[in-house]
């Protein structure tokens, strides 16, 4: 298999793209963590009213959700960019082709062609 590698000057943007993308997702992360209930120095842990305790425990389960969210994003930014450093970017960690352009464009940190991600999500 022709193994197809894009020229610096098209994946320059899009490692800058990324990178930003990275520190958004970062900040966002540690935004969550300040807004998690849990997190608050001065929560009760006896809480005399139960409605208290069900928001601060709704409140938990929801940031804790965003925050997974926002890491799996991150990962994904991240494996695209280790895969800019090793000169495989755009192609497919599972099946190895060419991830479409139009797949690329939309979504630059994609490390599996749509193929591919249809099957997982099967």
């Amino acid at each position: 298999m022709v193994r197809i590698k894009f020229p610096k000057n098209v994946l320059e943007p899009v490692k800058n793209f990324l990178h930003i993308k990275e520190k958004e997702l970062e900040e966002r992360r540690d935004s969550f963590d300040k807004q998690d209930p849990f997190s608050d120095d001065d929560r009760l842990t006896n809480n005399a009213s139960p409605d208290a305790d069900a928001s601060e425990q709704f409140g938990h389960a929801t940031t804790e959700a965003l925050k997974r969210e926002v890491e799996r994003k991150l990962i994904q930014v991240r494996k695209a960019l280790t895969s800019m450093k090793m000169g495989k970017y755009g192609t497919c960690e599972k099946c190895g082709k060419m991830i479409d352009t139009d797949r690329l464009m939309v979504m630059p940190e994609a490390t599996v062609c749509a193929n591919c991600e249809k099957k997982k999500e099967k």
